[in-house]
């Protein structure tokens, strides 16, 4: 593995000699925040810009896949596709990580399982934007160890794209898109449809979205709405609880409706929006009698935010307050309920001739049924030149227990409504140097947690989980980026991530979810385009866990695009690799993908 890892950094180093060519800018892609917007390049936290170029080539079918090609995620899937994932960073849980639709969060009370349950597609994206390390000030609860914010676009204009894809295990899947308006009112629709029979018993998979967005232009701002709707029906073989329960089965679905409001009125700057998203969760222990064992959970959360900021003399000052009330309805967790009001400030300073940036902020948030939290932070940046710079930050973050850490009842499985918040201290250090073609970071970051929330039992031959907040824990690691466009049909990149994860606390029990993190992962990616409307992207990964093993994947896309059509082969596992994400869920073996889409302009 060494000499594999010393080989490819080594054609990395010689590409990153070669001449320079054009490639995308996303040097003036602005992060957006809750109140100030960042330009990409003066951001003082660790943010990875995944562009729709980047996506349209990349050998992925679904988000998750997507996300699992970021240095320092660990996307822990189960089946294939966009079936069930968890999503983590760097050692974390997966309900420390905040999703975000257009700036509206998709993570539910029930669980964090549900975060990736969205009604968007691929082909819906326009760039999806990473936040590694805390974002809790900026966007409250679950954005405890990063943040996913993903952007979609509506384009003014006439015109139906269609798109259908086949491939192994019967899977097939079909797709419309539809866009009208001009300049000033625009619309969006967006439908899909995929099946497939599953690569194994029982789990086959049926998945539905619908996502409509519309935008009206107005002086010196907008108005936009989305509403979606996502329904998944799989078969779970051995996804829960263990691999002896063959026969599980579940369907998802999450519905979500938004008006946000954007406007600037010279140096003041308004943001608002209301929001409501509705998540239904329905298992079966066995899909073929469904008297044995049946959850059903429906949630819902109504909320709304008002978000400013003023630039004057002494910086740019950014102020927002969000209600939100969360609602659940399960024949196993009960009727919950409880209401959220979140505080938010934050400054940003300039200094030297803006080569100094400082941002201190701080959160208050209030749960009506578990008390009040800060989330002080303070990022520093300081720009050696243009292209160079130093950054650091440092934050505190709490994430208050889900109703299903609270009070989940099963034969394997127990809840603890005893559970406290877990808190966390997060820090990072890093230097990003960025030109047009090259893009460098390293850095190091340490999260020091106070009573972590796990699911843990005795021994192994314990038939039950046990919802605990274990032992303090530091989870230190260091990561190491470069992106390299050598020509104009040549880009090269690789990350790497390392974590030591310190527990503080005797291991005398089995972890679920703790001490199962990553602790190497090497992610390299190889983009040649050919003979013009031709694209090949190869992309290498190396995983190893803290206690599972490790596994090598090969992923590759070839696609060819011009004007108004496109086609894709794509194949996922070329290397036939055996491996588990979670819990000993057998992962697809070989995948081999076809697909097409053709736009039609409409006069």
């Amino acid at each position: 593995m060494i000499k594999r890892i010393g080989s490819l950094f080594f054609v990395g180093s010689v590409f990153f000699m070669q001449a320079q060519e054009k490639t995308t800018d996303i040097e003036t892609i602005e992060v957006q925040g809750k109140f100030i917007s960042t330009p990409y390049k003066s951001a003082n936290q660790n943010i990875t810009i995944i562009t729709k170029e980047e996506i349209a080539h990349s050998p992925a079918k679904s988000i998750d896949e997507v996300l699992q090609q970021v240095a320092g995620m660990d996307i822990r899937r189960r089946g294939a596709n966009g079936v069930q994932s968890d999503v983590t960073f760097r050692g974390s849980s997966f309900e420390q990580v905040l999703l975000l639709i257009n700036g509206i969060r998709m993570n539910d009370s029930q669980t964090g399982h549900n975060a990736l349950n969205i009604p968007v597609d691929l082909a819906d994206v326009e760039r999806i934007e990473v936040i590694k390390g805390p974002a809790a000030r900026r966007f409250g609860q679950n954005a405890y160890a990063g943040a996913i914010n993903i952007i979609t676009k509506i384009n003014s204009g006439k015109n139906v794209k269609i798109n259908a894809e086949a491939g192994d295990y019967e899977s097939y899947g079909l797709g419309l898109s539809a866009h009208l308006g001009g300049e000033k009112f625009s619309n969006s629709l967006n439908m899909s449809s995929n099946s497939s029979q599953g690569y194994m018993y029982n789990t086959d998979y049926d998945i539905r979205n619908v996502f409509y967005q519309s935008q009206l232009k107005i002086k010196d701002g907008d108005v936009k709405l989305q509403a979606g709707f996502s329904e998944k029906k799989f078969g779970a073989n051995g996804f829960y609880s263990s691999a002896a329960a063959t026969e599980q089965y579940e369907e998802l679905q999450a519905s979500i409706i938004s008006l946000a409001h954007r406007q600037s009125f010279g140096n003041f700057k308004l943001n608002s929006n209301i929001y409501w998203r509705r998540g239904q969760d329905m298992y079966l222990y066995n899909r073929q009698k469904p008297e044995i064992y049946r959850n059903m959970h429906i949630g819902n959360n109504v909320g709304g935010e008002v978000n400013s900021s003023y630039t004057w003399g002494l910086g740019t000052t950014g102020v927002g307050v969000e209600l939100r009330k969360e609602f659940l309805a399960s024949n196993n967790l009960g009727n919950r309920e409880r209401f959220v009001s979140q505080v938010f400030f934050e400054h940003y300073f300039s200094f030297f001739d803006k080569k100094l940036n400082i941002s201190p902020g701080i959160s208050w948030a209030n749960y009506s049924n578990a008390g009040n939290f800060f989330y002080p932070g303070l990022d520093v940046g300081y720009n050696f030149t243009g292209n160079s710079k130093v950054y650091g930050n440092i934050s505190k973050v709490h994430r208050v227990p889900t109703f299903t850490d609270l009070f989940y009842m099963s034969k394997t499985e127990n809840g603890n409504p005893n559970l406290k918040p877990e808190s966390a201290l997060y820090a990072e250090i890093g230097y990003q140097y960025q030109t047009k073609n090259i893009l460098v970071k390293a850095s190091g970051f340490l999260r020091d947690s106070n009573k972590p929330i796990d699911w843990i039992k005795t021994s192994l031959n314990d038939p039950v989980w046990y919802a605990q907040n274990v032992g303090d824990m530091k989870i230190k690691g260091i990561e190491i980026e470069v992106s390299h466009q050598v020509l104009n049909w040549l880009k090269y990149s690789v990350g790497y991530t390392y974590l030591d994860n310190d527990f503080k606390q005797s291991k005398d029990f089995v972890s679920r979810y703790t001490l199962d993190n990553l602790k190497h992962q090497y992610i390299e990616k190889l983009e040649i385009k050919f003979l013009k409307n031709f694209t090949n992207e190869i992309v290498y990964r190396y995983n190893q866990r803290l206690n599972n093993g490790s596994y090598h994947l090969l992923d590759e896309k070839i696609s060819f695009a011009k004007k108004d059509y496109s086609m894709y082969v794509l194949i996922n596992n070329i290397t036939n690799t055996e491996y588990t994400e979670a819990f000993g869920v057998k992962m697809p073996q070989r995948w081999f993908h076809i697909g097409f889409s053709y736009n039609i302009n409409i006069k």
